[in-house]
């Protein structure tokens, strides 16, 4: 069995072992790395890249730790997931705006194969985003806004899909609550923890 192969299938293991769902729709979690790993492929990547986007939210999501990883992958996936993996995730508590602003910072560090993949992660992430939870979405875009400004090392073609597709969902929730205000407002509310954060 290739690399691929046995990532595709360690991590579908993985998410059913803990029947992990996607968010708003219940589908089997495994339909979103499975959409990464497509998208990816816009990007001529490597085998480990590959490895690294099935595996991408195993460590953060279920019970697989990067020693794991290590083990059955090797040194490079492994390090391409630490760098996938948020630093800080809901089950540390605190507000989202301290932990998605310690999750920038570590993204912002990320290799250019890394960052590649955290493309194709938010481009499958924000698809559909603004069929959901308003107010969800509306934060969702402005954290995955401020991402694109931080993974410049990426695919370019990448970057260029997830501009458009964030730019194009924010003029949507424009036109539908007639209101552009929102954006910059809360877009401010991330810089001004952000500041405090680095001092």
């Amino acid at each position: 069995m290739d690399l691929t192969q046995k990532a595709r299938r360690f991590a579908t293991a993985a998410h059913e072992s803990c029947k992990q769902k996607r968010k708003f729709t219940g589908e089997p979690y495994i339909v979103h790395p499975t959409a990464v790993v497509a998208l990816l492929q816009q990007a001529d990547p490597t085998p480990e890249m590959i490895a690294a986007a099935w595996l991408h939210d195993t460590v953060e999501d279920t019970s697989v730790t990067l020693a794991d990883i290590r083990r059955e992958f090797g040194p490079t996936v492994e390090r391409y997931v630490e760098m996938l993996t948020d630093v800080q995730t809901r089950s540390y508590g605190g507000e989202r705006l301290h932990r998605k602003n310690a999750n920038l910072q570590h993204s912002a560090l990320a290799c250019p194969e890394a960052q590649t993949i955290k493309l194709c992660d938010l481009i499958d992430n924000s698809k559909n985003i603004t069929d959901y939870e308003p107010s969800f979405a509306r934060q969702y875009l402005v954290e995955m806004s401020r991402l694109l400004c931080v993974l410049q090392q990426g695919d370019a073609g990448l970057l260029a899909i997830a501009r458009s597709q964030c730019d194009a969902a924010v003029a949507l929730i424009n036109r539908r609550s007639g209101d552009d205000s929102w954006f910059n407002a809360l877009w401010q509310q991330y810089e001004e923890h952000f500041r405090r954060l680095c001092r």
